[in-house]
């Protein structure tokens, strides 16, 4: 994967399917035309826990199918652990599932995509935030 492959957070994928236009949605679908995107089990979860139709569950599910999926191994629940503890100490609290988002965009050389300003202050993390 490259440095442009892209991880969109929940929130740029919220955007999107509920068609606002704003400057997250707008770069998330430009982005699906020129770049690589990849996804992973906690953006699915929250996506689909917040699914009120069929209809959009099947959206979902068709637009997930055909991105690259990234697990967690073994490893990188320590790693994960580490950063969190890492942020933490110098008075950073991330929430578990954004350091999941990043601990995986680190480890694969990907830029998340998303608003939540916490990304940044993650270290060796590449983020790209359109507002």
């Amino acid at each position: 994967m490259s440095a442009e492959s892209l991880l969109p957070d929940s929130c740029a994928w919220i955007d999107y399917f509920n068609g606002r236009s704003t400057p997250l949605a707008d770069l998330l679908a430009q982005a699906l035309t020129n770049r690589e995107i990849v996804t992973c089990g906690v953006v699915m979860y929250e996506l689909f826990q917040g699914v009120k139709t069929d209809t959009e569950r099947e959206t979902l599910r068709a637009a997930f199918s055909s991105m690259r999926y990234l697990e967690m191994e073994s490893g990188l629940w320590v790693t994960a652990a580490q950063l969190s503890a890492s942020l933490r100490s110098k008075g950073v609290t991330i929430p578990f599932s954004d350091i999941i988002i990043a601990t995986l965009a680190r480890r694969h050389n990907l830029v998340v995509l998303t608003v939540d300003k916490h990304f940044s202050q993650v270290p060796e993390l590449q983020v790209e935030n359109p507002v």
